[in-house]
């Protein structure tokens, strides 16, 4: 078996691992081990290939974490507008339990609020911030 063969065997193996374990990092990997298998295809020897993989591999790994660390994740979904339809919107909160909670209607069922960290429950109109099961966290508005 050529020495190509046995490079895009491991590509293929590291993409499979990928898929499977949803690492992006193994297809950084994958790409080291395809420069090695395109040495091997233009006849370099062995170490020439081990050094392509390696330099092409880890070049690639680097430059992922660090596009990865400009751009950090988004927020969880429970606080995030673009996925959760009811962030963002208000509630009129009529009177707060003795345990920090409140009853509220919104969208044609009865809630229960809870205030934010740091926020006085006190009456009034306030934001949902982060939905919790079925509870709405929320901040006056």
């Amino acid at each position: 078996m050529e020495e190509s063969t046995l490079w895009w065997l491991v590509a293929g193996g590291a993409v499979i691992a990928e898929l499977l374990t949803g690492t992006f990092y193994l297809l950084m990997l994958a790409l080291g081990m395809v420069a090695g298998a395109a040495a091997a295809h233009v006849g370099a020897s062995t170490s020439a290939q081990l050094l392509a993989a390696a330099l092409v591999g880890s070049a690639a790994i680097v430059t992922c974490h660090l596009v990865r660390r400009r751009h950090p994740a988004g927020q969880p979904a429970a606080r995030n507008s673009d996925v959760n339809q009811d962030v963002g919107a208000t509630v009129q909160v009529d009177a707060w339990n003795p345990d920090g909670t409140a009853q509220v209607r919104y969208r044609g069922a009865q809630w229960t609020v809870v205030a934010g960290p740091g926020a006085a429950p006190a009456p009034g109109l306030h934001r949902v911030v982060e939905v919790i099961g079925s509870r709405l966290l929320v901040d006056p508005a």
